[in-house]
C-alpha cells in the first residue's frame, strides 16, 4: 500500500515549499499538481486558445501529452515533448492555470493522471482539490492557508527575486483575491477544506514551524 499525503490551499500559502521539504524529509516523491495545470494553461495560450474558452480547450486535451520527470533540480514538466518548466511559473500563468481548471474534462484528465502516479508511488501532493477529490482517501490530509494581504506579500518577493518588478503589491493582491473567489466558487471540485483534513494557518509561521506541524502529522504512520 502506497503512502499519500494530500496538501490543499489557497494561492501562496506555502503549500509547494513545505510539500517539497516533507517529500525530502520522508524519502518520498513530490507531485506538484498546480505545475501541471499550468503546463495545461500555457500550451493552450501557446496554442492560441483563451484558458476559458472551453469548446476550444477541448480539442487540445486530445493532442497534448504530459509527463512528469525528476532531476537533481526537483520535478520537470514535459508537454508534448517539451520541457516548459521554466515558463510555468510567469505571473500571468497563474490565472491562466486557475481559469483553464474550472474546466470538468481537464480536471478528469489530470486527476486521473495524478492518480495513476499516487496509486503506484509514496508521494505528496499540493493543489486545490487533492484531499477532496483526487486522493479523498490520502493517509494525511492537510489545508494550508494564510491571509490573503500576507500571500500578496510573499508573491511579490517570490516575483522579484526572480527580477520581475512589473507588478505592484495591489495588482498581485487584486489578482491573489480573484484567484481565491474563482478556486472556491467553481461548479466542479472547487477549493475546500477536505473532509478530516487538519487546518494550518502559516500567516504568522516559519517555514520550519509549518513543517514541523506538517511532520508530526504523519509521524503515526
Amino acid at each position: 500500500m502506497t503512502l499519500n499525503i494530500a496538501i490543499d490551499g489557497p494561492s501562496g500559502a506555502g503549500k509547494s515549499t513545505i510539500a517539497k521539504l516533507i517529500a525530502k524529509n520522508m524519502g518520498i516523491t513530490y507531485l506538484d499538481t498546480g505545475a501541471m495545470y499550468r503546463g495545461l494553461a500555457y500550451f493552450a495560450l501557446k496554442n492560441g486558445v483563451e484558458p476559458n474558452d472551453e469548446a476550444k480547450v477541448l480539442p487540445l486535451l486530445d493532442t497534448v501529452s504530459m509527463d512528469i520527470e525528476y532531476n537533481e533540480n526537483g520535478q520537470k514538466v514535459i508537454v508534448n515533448g517539451e520541457d516548459v518548466t521554466p515558463f510555468i511559473r510567469e505571473h500571468h500563468i497563474s490565472m491562466a492555470a486557475s481559469t483553464i481548471s474550472k474546466i470538468h474534462a481537464v480536471r478528469l484528465k489530470l486527476a486521473d493522471l495524478q492518480r495513476q502516479i499516487a496509486k503506484k508511488t509514496d508521494c505528496v501532493l499540493d493543489g486545490r482539490d487533492i484531499g477532496s477529490f483526487v486522493l479523498p482517501n490520502a493517509n494525511v490530509k492537510i489545508y494550508m492557508d494564510a491571509s490573503a494581504e500576507v500571500r500578496a506579500i510573499r508573491r511579490k518577493g517570490d516575483l522579484e527575486g526572480k527580477g520581475d518588478f512589473s507588478h505592484t503589491y495591489e495588482e498581485i493582491l487584486e489578482d491573489i483575491k480573484a484567484r481565491d473567489y474563482q478556486d472556491m466558487n467553481r461548479d466542479f471540485a472547487p477549493l475546500k477544506v477536505a473532509d478530516g483534513a487538519t487546518v494550518i494557518d502559516t500567516s504568522y509561521m516559519t517555514i520550519d514551524e509549518v513543517a514541523s506541524a506538517v511532520i508530526n502529522l504523519c509521524k503515526d504512520l
